[in-house]
């Protein structure tokens, strides 16, 4: 049951963390989007993609059989602009994701987008094949204190109260979990 004054508190709350509409940003580039993905995460469901060398005259290709003329062509009609991302999908096996498709409004941005590979390593692997220096090390398969298997320091811990709890279920089978002895209960 919440008292009167809470009740108050609570719109207020809402209020504060509303936030304003921004404006919206002004031409989004592909690189400024890949350097977003980047910075946002690993795991997109993006499918690797390498291009071949002669992107560009296929993707130019495949405009003037569809009649469409010159690189800096815009496209007029929805539909022109379909059947041309539709045959260079199937022609690359390679889609314009939708969240980009707004962002093809030339064939040179087509060919563009298609010029450019797609990585879908994640950054740990990818560290995992570039060269460091010799004074930097990166420990990939971490090690979990369990005092039974502990041998450097005899099972003896820096922080005696803690628990070393494994709580993912892909992990469980990999490392053993300790629970800390209390000596209160």
């Amino acid at each position: 049951m919440f008292k009167q004054n809470q009740l108050h508190c609570v719109p207020r709350l809402v209020r504060c963390f509303a936030s304003k509409p921004t404006s919206k940003p002004q031409n989004v580039t592909l690189a400024a989007v890949g350097e977003s993905i980047a910075a946002k995460g690993f795991l997109r469901s993006h499918k690797p993609y390498a291009p071949p060398p002669n992107a560009g005259d296929v993707v130019r290709s495949l405009a003037s059989t569809l009649k469409l003329s010159g690189d800096q062509h815009k496209f007029g009609d929805l539909k022109d602009k379909f059947k041309f991302l539709s045959a260079c999908q199937q022609e690359f096996n390679h889609s314009v994701p939708n969240s980009q498709v707004h962002e093809m409004e030339t064939i040179s941005d087509v060919i563009e987008f298609y010029q450019r590979s797609v990585d879908t390593t994640v950054p740990l692997d990818a560290l995992k094949r570039a060269d460091l220096p010799e004074n930097l090390h990166i420990q990939y398969e971490y090690v979990r204190f369990h005092p039974e298997t502990d041998t450097k320091f005899n099972g003896k811990t820096a922080f005696p109260k803690s628990s070393t709890l494994v709580t993912g279920l892909k992990y469980r089978k990999k490392y053993d979990g300790h629970e800390a002895k209390r000596s209160w209960p």
